[in-house]
């Protein structure tokens, strides 16, 4: 049995909360709450940028489901629809937007200026899928449990 830290715990310890907390208190993100704080909000989306959910109710699913472990996750114990939801409405964006330039600007003064020694271009290829509907796109008949 894992007796250390969770990966998405590992990962989180990266980021700097001192920084985040100025940007908070600048901005008054923490004013009137009592438990689901701008920190817990912030975990709480990155974990669902990570894990690839694609609604805050697919997200608190999620969570729900490891609730035994979201102390050690990150996440407060009151995370519910309705906070989270409240949160990303009535919260200033400003605070996000600020914290994530300053992680831009931290990975870029940590990465490598080096070319690695390639000269000319280079191209990246992506095989991702897209789903399409048939009902415009005739053409995509790759799938024939496609809904129209």
């Amino acid at each position: 049995m894992n007796q250390g830290k969770y990966v998405f715990a590992q990962l989180t310890e990266l980021l700097p909360q001192r920084v985040f907390d100025r940007m908070v208190s600048k901005h008054d993100g923490n004013k009137y709450v009592r438990h689901f704080t701008c920190w817990n909000q912030l975990m709480c989306m990155v974990f669902g940028q990570i894990s690839g959910r694609e609604s805050l109710r697919d997200l608190l699913v999620v969570i729900k489901a490891h609730q035994r472990k979201s102390y050690h996750l990150g996440f407060s114990k009151s995370v519910t629809l309705s906070n989270l939801a409240k949160a990303n409405e009535k919260r200033s964006f400003l605070i996000f937007e600020q914290y994530a330039n300053y992680l831009i600007v931290l990975a870029r003064s940590k990465s490598n200026e080096s070319d690695l020694g390639i000269n000319g271009k280079v191209y990246a290829f992506d095989s991702t899928t897209i789903d399409l509907c048939l009902g415009v796109f005739w053409w995509a008949t790759f799938r024939k449990t496609k809904p129209e």
